[in-house]
C-alpha cells in the first residue's frame, strides 16, 4: 500500500475530530498563543528563514516581540493604531505583526510590488497613521501623491540599514525611525494594561473585489485563531515542519505561522515562491505540510520526487485530471479546500477521503462553518442545483473597512456571499462551478478586472476598456485588455508599448495585462453593460492580440 494511503487511514474518526476542534476554547488573543508555545517549548525553533540562515526559537521570538511592543508603545503606537506594513519575507514582518497583536493595534499589510498609486489608495482608505517599510520600497513612498499629513517621516519605521543618518541622537533612515532601534534597550517582558479580546480588530487585509479597487477586510484575533486551529487540527495529526512560500503580506503565511504555534512546530519561510525550487526546499527542510501550487506539478519529473516527508498538501483549484497523477508522482496526500480572505476556511476535503481524489470537489464545511447554496435572493436551492455559496460562522470578516454599502451587499443576513457558484451532491460534497464576481486569478493572485479597466481608461486615448481572463496552462489565467480608442486613433498612434508602460506605472506587475486587443467596439447587453461573456467565449481569445511576454502580435 502506498505511504499516502497508510497515512490517510491512520486518523481518528472525522466526527470526533470536528467535535474536539469546536469544543476547545480559543486562546484569548493571538499573542497569548505565542506566549503558551514559548512557555512550553522555549528552545524549539519557531521560524526558520532557511535561505538567509535566520532562525528564531519560540523563546527568542517572544522576547523580540515584547521588545518591539515596548518600543512601539513608547513612540505612541497602541490600541487601535493603524500601521501599514510593507515588507518582504524577512523576520521583521511576523515580529511586527505579533507586536501589533500584543498592543491591540491593527496591521494593514501592503504588497511590496505596489506602485505609488496603489500605496495612495491603501494608506488613505485604511487610514494608515504609521508605516513599517522596507528600505527598498522608500522610492515608492517618496512618489506618493496623496500621502496624508498624519504619516510624517517620524511615523515611518524603516527596516534595513541603508541611508542612515543621525536625527535627535538616534540612527534614523532618511528622517524616519530605524526598526532595529525600536527593540534596542527595551525589556524582554511586556506588561499590558489591557489585553485585546478575540473580537478586537487585528488586520485590515486588502483583497481585490469586483467593485473596482480593493476592499479592506476587517479581520479579528478570532479570525486568525480560528483559521489556524482548523488547519492545525482537522486531520488529527501533528505537522512539525511547515513550509510557507508565499509573501507574508498575504493571509496564508500568517495563518500558517499560527498553525505552527498550535502544533509547537517550525514554520520554514522562503523569500518568494519558486516552482523550480519548491520540491528541493521540501526535501532539504523535511517538510510535513504546505500549500502546493499546481506549477510544481508542471516541473520536469525527477527521480527524487518521492523522496519527501510530506503528509498532506493543500491544493486550490487543481485540475481534477491531475489530482491522482500528482499523488502518485510524489506519494503524498493532496486535498482540495475552499477559502477566501473574507471567511478564512470554508470547505475542506477530509484527509481520509481517498475515494474523492480526482472528483473536483472542494469537500464539506470546515469546523465553525455553516454553508449553503442559494439563489440571488438568498433562498436555498435544492441539492444538485447551482447557486451562490453562502457561509456563516464565528471568525469571519467583520465587514469591509469604511465601506458600509459594500458590507451590506456582501451579506444575506448573517450569511456571507462568496460570489462563487457551487453545487452540492447527495453525499454532501461541494463543487465549484464558476464565479459570480469578475475576478481574474493569475498564478494564485486575485486581480480585480475593474481596477485594471480603471487604469486603462486613465489613458485619454482609450474611450472604453474591458479586462478578461485568458486560460493559461502555467498560471491558470492571464489578463487580456480589450480597448476601444478615441475616434480617429489607431494602434499606431497608441501602440501597445504605451499602454503597457502606463499599466506598469499604475499597477503591480502581476496585474499588468499580457494581451492587448484593439477593437472598434465592445459587445453590450440590452442594458448597455459590456457583455464580457462574449469576449471570453471567443474560440482563440489570443488571436489578433499583442502578447507582452513574447513581444509579438498573435
Amino acid at each position: 500500500m502506498p505511504r499516502r494511503d497508510v497515512l490517510a487511514a491512520s486518523v481518528p474518526p472525522l466526527a470526533e475530530r470536528l467535535r474536539r476542534i469546536e469544543s476547545e476554547t480559543l486562546p484569548p488573543n493571538v499573542a497569548a498563543l505565542l506566549d503558551a508555545a514559548a512557555a512550553e517549548v522555549p528552545d524549539q525553533t519557531a521560524l526558520d528563514f532557511f535561505e538567509s540562515g535566520e532562525r528564531l526559537s519560540y523563546g527568542e521570538l517572544r522576547r523580540r516581540v515584547n521588545r518591539l511592543s515596548n518600543g512601539m508603545a513608547r513612540r505612541g503606537i497602541g490600541e487601535g493604531s493603524h500601521v501599514g506594513v510593507m515588507l518582504p519575507n524577512v523576520p521583521a514582518l511576523p515580529i511586527t505583526w505579533l507586536a501589533l497583536a500584543r498592543l491591540g493595534a491593527v496591521m494593514v499589510p501592503m504588497n511590496i510590488a505596489y506602485t505609488p498609486r496603489e500605496m495612495d489608495y491603501v494608506i488613505v482608505d485604511g487610514k494608515v497613521e504609521w508605516l513599517v517599510i522596507d528600505q527598498a520600497c522608500l522610492a515608492q513612498l517618496a512618489e506618493m501623491s496623496k500621502r496624508p499629513e498624519r504619516l510624517t517621516d517620524r511615523h515611518v519605521i524603516v527596516v534595513g540599514g541603508a541611508a542612515l543618518k543621525v536625527v535627535g541622537g538616534a540612527t534614523s533612515p532618511r528622517g524616519g525611525l530605524a526598526w532595529d532601534d525600536l527593540l534596542t534597550g527595551e525589556r524582554d517582558d511586556f506588561a499590558a494594561t489591557t489585553a485585546p479580546g478575540l473580537d478586537d480588530l487585528l488586520n485590515i487585509q486588502y483583497t481585490s473585489g469586483t467593485t473596482g479597487f480593493p476592499k479592506g477586510c476587517m479581520l479579528s484575533h478570532r479570525y486568525w485563531l480560528t483559521i489556524s486551529k482548523i488547519n492545525a487540527q482537522r486531520d488529527g495529526r501533528v505537522y512539525r515542519r511547515i513550509l510557507a512560500a508565499t509573501p507574508f503580506f498575504y493571509m496564508d503565511p500568517q495563518w500558517m505561522m499560527l498553525m505552527a504555534f498550535y502544533q509547537r512546530a517550525t514554520l520554514f519561510v522562503a523569500r518568494r515562491q519558486s516552482g523550480s525550487q519548491f520540491m528541493s526546499w521540501v526535501r532539504q527542510q523535511r517538510i510535513n505540510f504546505c500549500l502546493l501550487p499546481e506549477i510544481v506539478f508542471k516541473q520536469p519529473p525527477s527521480p527524487h520526487d518521492r523522496d519527501n516527508e510530506i503528509v498532506r498538501v493543500n491544493v486550490y483549484g487543481l485540475h481534477k485530471e491531475n489530482h491522482a497523477a500528482l499523488e502518485e508522482r510524489f506519494d503524498f496526500i493532496a486535498r482540495e479546500a475552499f477559502g477566501m480572505t473574507e471567511i478564512g476556511s470554508g470547505l475542506f476535503m477530509p484527509i481520509e477521503a481517498t475515494d474523492m481524489v480526482g472528483s473536483g470537489s472542494c469537500g464539506m464545511p470546515s469546523p465553525f462553518r455553516e454553508v449553503r447554496i442559494a439563489d440571488p435572493q438568498g433562498n436555498s436551492v435544492p441539492t444538485g442545483e447551482v447557486g451562490e455559496l453562502l457561509v456563516r460562522g464565528p471568525g469571519i470578516l467583520q465587514g469591509y473597512y469604511n465601506k458600509p454599502e459594500a458590507t451590506a451587499a456582501a451579506f444575506h443576513g448573517d450569511w456571507f456571499r462568496t460570489g462563487d457558484l457551487f453545487r452540492q451532491d447527495a453525499r454532501g460534497y461541494f463543487y465549484i462551478v464558476g464565479r459570480v464576481k469578475e475576478m481574474i486569478r493569475r498564478a494564485g493572485e486575485n486581480i480585480s478586472a475593474r481596477e485594471v479597466e480603471a487604469v486603462l481608461r486613465g489613458l485619454p486615448d482609450i474611450i472604453e476598456a474591458a479586462a478578461v481572463p485568458v486560460p493559461d496552462e502555467t498560471r491558470g489565467e492571464e489578463v487580456k485588455a480589450c480597448v476601444v480608442l478615441q475616434p480617429g486613433l489607431t494602434r499606431e498612434t497608441l501602440p501597445p508599448a504605451r499602454i503597457i508602460a502606463h499599466c506598469e506605472a499604475n499597477l503591480a506587475r502581476f496585474k499588468v495585462p499580457r494581451y492587448i486587443e484593439y477593437r472598434n467596439d465592445l459587445p453590450k447587453t440590452a442594458s448597455e453593460k459590456i457583455a464580457k461573456h462574449l469576449l471570453q467565449g471567443e474560440a482563440d481569445p489570443r488571436a489578433g492580440c499583442f502578447d507582452r511576454v513574447e513581444g509579438r502580435w498573435r
